[in-house]
């Protein structure tokens, strides 16, 4: 299988999300990361598998992997992944999604 994600489109997503989501973002990876002590996170790459963060704990730069809920082949579902993330994090944490 060829990947679905080549670098340019995974620079695009990681544009959009870091530059829009960064809120998000820390909810997920507290919540879905096993970060819960995380006070800043980035994205930083994804595959067809999963979604890679830069999150900062006690100040410390980590890297953080968390896996989508089924393999993706198109673009199209990273959207849908990231809502379900960002829903489930909020879900996890207590916290009222805000959209």
């Amino acid at each position: 299988m060829t990947d679905p994600f080549p670098p340019e489109v995974v620079d695009e997503i990681a544009r959009h999300m870091n530059g829009d989501h960064t809120d998000n973002m820390v909810l997920i990876v507290r919540a879905l990361g096993g970060m819960p002590t995380a006070t800043a996170a980035r994205m930083s790459g994804l595959d067809a598998d999963a979604m890679e963060f830069k999150a900062v704990v006690n100040g410390i730069e980590v890297p953080v992997r968390v896996p989508f809920s089924e393999r993706l082949t198109e673009r199209r579902q990273v959207r849908a992944e990231a809502v379900r993330m960002y829903r489930d994090a909020c879900a996890a944490l207590g916290v009222e999604p805000r959209h």
